[in-house]
């Protein structure tokens, strides 16, 4: 990773007016470790904002700082145009949140949990309205031990909501569940976009920042190092396709390809190798990938692996940083 400024390519807020949360010059170590480098970041009311990295890029500590669990060592945060120093006990009333994972009592039902969550807020849903909005109705008398991993998730979302917050942080809420969970729980965040929240989501799969945020940022070793819509970041690829192959014969070193004679294709953006594997970034499919296996066949080479897929944002991120969002 270079030491360059971020990819910014869009921006809702302005100086005069900050938004439901803006963080400048945020920095946190522990011990000799930087975890957040000098962040800036703004989030617009009503936005879904997705924060992406892989473990150790940052989030859970940006995440942590902004939810008043853990202070900054220098920068200043502001939440819906308050401050933990100043007004702690209004923002607890005005954000929920749901932790990656929630540990409930077990022996507990779903509607005494949700019952002692709704006690701690002064105004809030009514338990109909919480049960309903999380899908948890045929649930509501079933005890917390009982309930599967997405019905879990969905309870912890409603604990979440019970106080009727103004802003709502998401910290990877569909990790580990299975696709119909996690298909569930996108609805709701959709329902809760639409109904004018603004949502700080964390998440490692791309999929899901493609399918919910409005705006996103990639995160790597404490910094933001690109911000955009996830329209505007595939599109700084430089293509709209990803070919990926691999190669047999040949001469040694990049698998015997020649890279000049690939990037000298027309269509061909960019072009990278990572285990063996080599991706190029494409604009015209139809007519670049002809071209692609004359070049191979002309060096003697054959196919051992050869897949194609349209750019995502997981292509960005392999591209600012050399590496798969999911590398630990």
């Amino acid at each position: 990773m270079t030491d360059s400024k971020p990819v910014v390519l869009h921006r809702l807020t302005t100086d005069e007016n900050p938004g439901a949360l803006s963080l400048r010059g945020i920095r946190k170590t522990y011990a000799d470790v930087v975890a957040v480098d000098g962040l800036d970041l703004e989030v617009a009311y009503g936005e879904c904002f997705g924060l992406l990295g892989p473990n150790g890029a940052g989030k859970t500590t940006t995440i942590e700082i902004c939810e008043g669990l853990t202070p900054a060592d220098v920068g200043t945060v502001t939440l819906l145009g308050l401050t933990w120093e100043t007004s702690p006990v209004e923002l607890r009333h005005q954000i929920g949140i749901q932790l990656q994972q929630t540990e409930f009592p077990a022996k507990l039902t779903v509607e005494e949990t949700l019952r002692l969550f709704r006690s701690f807020y002064r105004s809030g849903l009514s338990l109909d309205e919480s049960t309903e909005q999380a899908q948890l109705e045929e649930k509501r008398s079933a005890r917390v031990g009982r309930l599967s991993g997405g019905q879990k998730q969905r309870l912890a979302m409603a604990c979440a909501l019970v106080g009727n917050p103004k802003l709502l942080f998401l910290d990877e809420p569909t990790t580990g569940l299975d696709p119909q969970a996690r298909r569930h729980l996108w609805d709701l965040v959709d329902q809760l976009k639409h109904a004018g929240r603004t949502i700080i989501l964390t998440t490692h799969y791309m999929d899901e920042a493609e399918r919910l945020c409005d705006r996103v940022a990639i995160m790597d070793h404490g910094r933001v190092i690109a911000l955009g819509t996830p329209q505007q970041l595939i599109a700084s690829v430089g293509g709209d396709h990803i070919v990926e192959f691999a190669v047999t014969g040949g001469a040694a070193g990049d698998g015997g390809v020649n890279p000049a004679l690939l990037t000298a294709i027309p269509g061909i953006q960019s072009h990278r190798v990572d285990a063996g594997v080599h991706q190029l970034s494409v604009t015209e499919m139809h007519t670049t990938v002809p071209r692609i296996f004359s070049a191979l066949r002309e060096q003697g080479l054959h196919l051992s692996e050869f897949r194609t897929h349209s750019a995502t944002l997981e292509d960005v991120f392999v591209g600012l940083t050399g590496r798969n969002l999911r590398d630990e």
